[in-house]
C-alpha cells in the first residue's frame, strides 16, 4: 500500500480537545442536504434557537407548516434522540451564549444599504472573527491529522478551486511549495481535469469549494480519485456533492452576508483550515520544513527594499543619494555608479 493511503488509514493520536460545534452550527452546515420540510424546521432553529427551546413540538410544527413527525425525523437526522433532547441542548447553548455576550455589544452580521461605513467595518470584523472562531471550534482534529499525514507522504499534491476558492488554492500551494512539497494549484477546468488524469496512488488531490457544489472542482476531484489518488475536500457543507468524491472532508463554518459574491467570511474560514494543515505539516516535517523555509527566504531576501531605500534589480541594488539623484550599486562589489 502506498504511503499516502497508509497515512489516511492510520488511527490518529487521541486529541485533548473535546469541543464540539454548537447545534446551530451543525444544523447550518447540514441545511442544503435536508428535505424541504426539514429545512423549514432547521431554518427556524437557526433564526431563533432560544424561541425554539421554549416551544412545544406542536408549536414548532405549526410555525414551520409541517407535522410533528417531520420534527422528530429532523431531530434524528441531526443525531438527537428526540425533540426533548434537542430543546434541552438549545436552551443550554443559548444560556452559554448569553454569558459570553455579557459586556459586549451585539452586532448583527448582515449589511443593509443604510449602514454607515463605521457600521460596515464593525459588521465585517464581527462576521470574519466569528467565521475563524467557529471554524476552529468545529474542525475535526482527527480528520485534520489524517489529512496532514496523507499530504506529508504524497509524491505530488494537486489543489483545485475556482472563483474565490482559486485564491485560497493558490495560497495553499504557495505554502506547500515553501516547505518543499511538490504541489500545483489549478483553477481552469480543462487543466484541472488533465492534471487529475495524470495522478496516481502516491498522490493527493485537494478540492476547495464553499458550497461543495462547484461542478468543475467536483469533476476534477472525481477524476483524481478514479486514477487512485487520495482525495480531500474543504467545504462549508459536509453532506454536499463534493464530499461524495472525497476520502477526507475538512469543514469550515462561515456565514456569508448579503454580499456573498465577495466570498469574504468563507475565504477566511478556508484560509483558517489551510493554515492549520500547513502548520501541522511543518511540524511533522520539522527539519525539512525549516531547511526549505530558510532556503526559500534566502532566495528572495535580496528583492526587498533595504532601510536606506535600496532595492535590488537582477543582481544590482538601486537607491538614491541624499540630493535625490539615482545611484546604483553592484550586488557583489557594492560600488556605486551615477545615473
Amino acid at each position: 500500500m502506498d504511503k499516502a493511503a497508509k497515512a489516511m488509514g492510520e488511527s490518529p493520536p487521541s486529541s485533548a480537545r473535546d469541543e464540539r460545534p454548537t447545534t446551530v452550527l451543525r444544523i447550518r452546515s447540514l441545511l442544503p442536504s435536508l428535505a424541504p420540510a426539514e429545512q423549514r424546521v432547521a431554518q427556524r432553529i437557526i433564526d431563533d434557537p432560544e424561541g425554539v427551546a421554549a416551544s412545544s413540538i406542536t408549536q414548532l410544527a405549526k410555525d414551520c407548516d409541517t407535522s410533528e413527525a417531520t420534527v422528530i425525523r429532523f431531530c434524528r437526522t441531526i443525531d438527537f434522540g428526540g425533540y426533548r433532547e434537542l430543546r434541552l441542548t438549545l436552551a443550554t447553548e443559548a444560556g452559554q451564549a448569553r454569558g459570553a455576550r455579557v459586556g459586549a455589544r451585539e452586532v448583527t452580521s448582515d449589511i443593509s444599504p443604510d449602514d454607515t461605513l463605521v457600521t460596515v467595518v464593525e459588521k465585517i470584523a464581527y462576521t470574519d472573527a466569528r467565521a475563524v472562531e467557529e471554524t476552529a471550534a468545529q474542525l475535526d482534529v482527527d480528520v485534520l491529522h489524517k489529512v496532514v499525514e496523507a499530504l506529508a507522504a504524497a509524491r505530488r499534491i494537486d489543489i483545485y478551486g475556482v472563483g474565490a476558492s482559486a485564491f485560497v488554492a493558490a495560497d495553499f500551494q504557495q505554502k506547500l511549495h515553501r516547505i518543499g512539497l511538490i504541489s500545483y494549484a489549478w483553477s481552469d477546468t480543462h487543466v484541472m481535469l488533465t492534471s487529475a488524469a495524470l495522478l496516481g496512488d502516491t498522490d493527493v488531490a485537494v478540492g476547495i469549494s464553499h458550497t461543495g457544489a462547484t461542478l468543475d472542482t467536483i469533476e476534477a476531484l472525481a477524476e483524481a480519485r478514479q486514477q487512485g489518488a487520495a482525495t480531500v475536500a474543504i467545504t462549508n457543507f459536509p453532506r454536499s456533492p463534493i464530499s461524495e468524491t472525497a476520502d477526507l472532508v475538512l469543514t469550515t463554518a462561515a456565514r456569508e452576508t448579503t454580499f456573498r459574491s465577495g466570498a469574504t467570511a468563507s475565504r477566511l474560514a478556508q484560509l483558517t483550515v489551510i493554515d492549520c494543515v500547513f502548520v501541522g505539516l511543518a511540524q511533522l516535517r520539522y527539519a525539512d520544513s525549516r531547511h526549505a523555509l530558510e532556503s526559500t527566504y534566502q532566495a528572495v531576501r535580496g528583492l526587498r527594499v533595504d532601510r536606506d531605500d535600496r532595492r535590488r534589480t537582477r543582481g544590482r541594488t538601486q537607491g538614491r543619494r541624499a540630493d535625490g539623484t539615482e545611484q546604483r550599486f553592484d550586488a557583489h562589489t557594492e560600488r556605486g555608479t551615477g545615473a
